[in-house]
């Protein structure tokens, strides 16, 4: 991986269910920039920011139910599983394959 460039990026965007807003927060790295814990380093800064910054009651990210390494990632960071919210996003994920059927 060259030096200087970005690595991936971070963000967050704010959401509510009823009447209690929250936040959701994601990030994305580079092929290269995986596997290494900058993921893990790169999630744990909006939640730092946004706990000291925010009336922040509630934080929560998605995945792909196949993206384990990111699941991993996440409860690294913090992130307690809750459950699993089929068929929501794309009909399809990663590699055509459908989502949400099992």
């Amino acid at each position: 991986m060259s030096s200087g460039g970005a690595l991936g990026i971070v963000a967050w965007r704010r959401t509510s269910a009823g009447r209690t807003p929250y936040r959701n927060v994601g990030a994305q790295l580079r092929p290269g920039a995986r596997g290494r814990g900058i993921g893990t380093a790169a999630q744990r800064l909006p939640v730092d920011y946004l706990f000291a910054h925010f009336p922040v009651v509630r934080l929560e990210a998605d995945t792909e139910t196949g993206d384990v390494a990111e699941q991993r990632s996440l409860e690294k960071a913090g992130f307690t599983r809750e459950g699993v919210m089929r068929a929501v996003g794309s009909a399809t994920g990663r590699g055509g394959t459908r989502c949400g059927t099992r």
